[in-house]
């Protein structure tokens, strides 16, 4: 990879994981008026057909896809589905707080399965700079957020299986995505989670038995930030970023997403940014930067092999 085509890559990286950041918050919002499923079904739709339509305008045509290529895109379907519903339902339980730190272990949880299914860099080159980031994303998760959670057990393992979703969709998106184009793994992935959710609007129903009429303005536009922003905008370029350097590598970045959080809490919702935060701040992009160094070398090798 060329650097102008490297700095495209971590360019993309960072717009994700600022647009995430704000998703947290547009998320808790958006609970007010729907219910998680309702959430994420409304988010999924509205994400796909901007998906879909950028596709058709870019590409319109999937071109020869094997049994094999389908087989893998149904399952990471399973992986957009599992973090977006998950999480969604963990938030309803659980303290953004508690929820924070948890998505701050999806660098260790990528980096870990990925070193072992795929092996794309050694373990040893980045379980220090994830360490490192992620007590940086506990400080600034901790601080960023102080509402209490009802039943945080649950909320937790529901939001941790939802990272765990989201490591296996980065990893398996990056092995596809050597045939087929990251707009394509796009939105034929949001489809299948979109087409799986529906079913469930029957088990958990909010604004359905209230009528649109209950869904207040704040709530349309936290759910008009997830299609758009946090959905469309984002994963694509998620994706774009982690076809260019690599699961492992990309998985750390996202620990820049809890510092998005916190500086979008302060501009929207008008709080305070302390010593905590700056502290976890720096935690955070120290470990960005020692990651990057420790895995220079090997993930250059490895991405010459595509």
């Amino acid at each position: 990879m060329n650097p102008s085509s490297s700095r495209a890559a971590y360019g993309a990286l960072v717009l994700a994981a600022v647009l995430w950041g704000g998703s947290i918050v547009a998320q808790k919002l958006a609970l007010g008026s729907f219910s998680a499923v309702e959430a994420s079904v409304l988010r999924d739709i509205g994400g796909l057909a901007i998906l879909f339509a950028t596709w058709w305008w870019q590409e319109g045509k999937l071109g020869d896809l094997a049994a094999s290529d389908l087989r893998t895109l149904f399952l990471l379907g399973l992986g957009v589905l599992g973090n977006h519903l998950l999480i969604m339902m963990g938030l309803k339980y659980v303290s953004g707080a508690v929820a924070g730190v948890i998505i701050g272990s999806a660098p260790v949880v990528t980096a870990l399965l990925s070193s072992v299914m795929i092996q794309d860099v050694p373990f040893r080159s980045v379980w220090a700079g994830g360490l490192l980031s992620c007590s940086g994303v506990a400080l600034v998760s901790i601080a960023g957020f102080q509402s209490a959670g009802e039943h945080p057990v649950l909320g937790s393992v529901l939001v941790f299986l939802g990272v765990v979703s989201w490591a296996l969709y980065s990893i398996g998106s990056r092995a596809v995505m050597d045939r087929i184009s990251p707009l394509t793994v796009n939105w034929t992935t949001v489809l299948v989670a979109t087409l799986l959710q529906i079913p469930l609007l029957w088990t958990d129903r909010k604004m359905l038995d209230a009528g649109m009429a209950s869904v207040t303005m704040p709530d349309w536009l936290a759910l008009g930030y997830l299609v758009v922003f946090a959905t469309a905008v984002a994963q694509q370029a998620w994706l774009f970023g982690v076809q260019g350097i690599g699961p492992s590598r990309a998985s750390i970045l996202g620990n820049l997403t809890p510092v998005a959080a916190v500086a979008l809490s302060a501009l929207i919702l008008h709080e305070s940014i302390g010593l905590v935060e700056i502290c976890g701040i720096v935690l955070i992009l120290a470990g960005v930067w020692l990651v990057d160094r420790s895995t220079a070398l090997p993930a250059d090798s490895e991405r010459s092999k595509y």
